[in-house]
C-alpha cells in the first residue's frame, strides 16, 4: 500500500455524509450513531485520504450479518482484526477510500478514546499540526511501507491519545 498525506480535503466530510448514510441504511435499526473519525474529521489536519467511520450499534455480533451487504458497498469484511469487540470493513484495497470501525454501544473504552482524539485534535490546531507535520514526513520517508510509518507515529499517537482522554475526562477544559 503507498502511503500518501495530503492537505486536508474540504470534501472529505461530504465523503464521509455520502457513506454513513449507505451505511445507515445496511445497519437499520442496529444503528445508534455514526461518527466521522480519524484525522479525515480534523478540519486543517494533513491526512491520508482514507475516511475513518465508527458506527456504534446496539449488538456486535449481529454485524456479522451484514457482511454480505457490506460487501456490495465494496467493503472487505475483516472481522475484529486484532482488536476485540470491533468489527472492521475497509474498502478500495491498495488505494483504500474507507474504513469503518464499528463498536458495540457499551464499550466505551474503544468509542471514547476515538472521539476524545478527534475532539481534542479540533480543539487544539497546534497538536493537529504537530501530527500533520509528522505523518506527512513519514509518507515521505516510508512511501511504500505502511508499516513502517504506522511504527514511526506510534509514540506520538500513544502520547496524543494519553493527553486527549485526560483533556476528555477533566471536561475538554485543558
Amino acid at each position: 500500500m503507498n502511503v500518501v498525506v495530503t492537505k486536508y480535503n474540504d470534501n472529505w466530510k461530504q465523503k464521509f455524509s455520502e457513506e454513513s448514510l449507505k451505511i445507515k441504511e445496511i445497519f437499520g435499526d442496529e444503528l445508534i450513531d455514526i461518527h466521522h473519525i480519524g484525522s479525515t474529521s480534523v478540519p486543517g489536519l494533513k491526512s491520508k485520504p482514507i475516511i475513518d467511520i465508527m458506527p456504534v450499534v446496539k449488538d456486535i455480533e449481529k454485524i456479522d450479518s451484514f457482511n454480505v451487504r457490506m460487501e456490495q458497498l465494496g467493503y472487505e469484511c475483516m472481522g475484529e482484526l486484532g482488536m476485540k469487540g470491533r468489527r472492521y470493513f475497509r474498502k478500495g484495497g491498495d488505494n483504500r477510500t474507507h474504513q469503518v470501525h464499528v463498536f458495540q454501544r457499551n464499550n466505551k473504552e474503544d468509542i471514547t478514546r476515538h472521539l476524545a482524539v478527534r475532539d481534542y485534535l479540533r480543539m487544539h490546531s497546534d497538536e493537529a499540526s504537530r501530527y500533520g507535520d509528522l505523518k506527512e514526513s513519514l509518507a515521505k520517508q516510508f512511501p511504500r511501507d505502511i508499516e513502517a510509518y504506522m511504527d514511526g507515529k506510534d509514540a506520538f499517537v500513544k502520547e496524543l491519545e494519553r493527553k486527549a482522554l485526560n483533556w476528555y475526562k477533566m471536561g475538554k477544559e485543558l
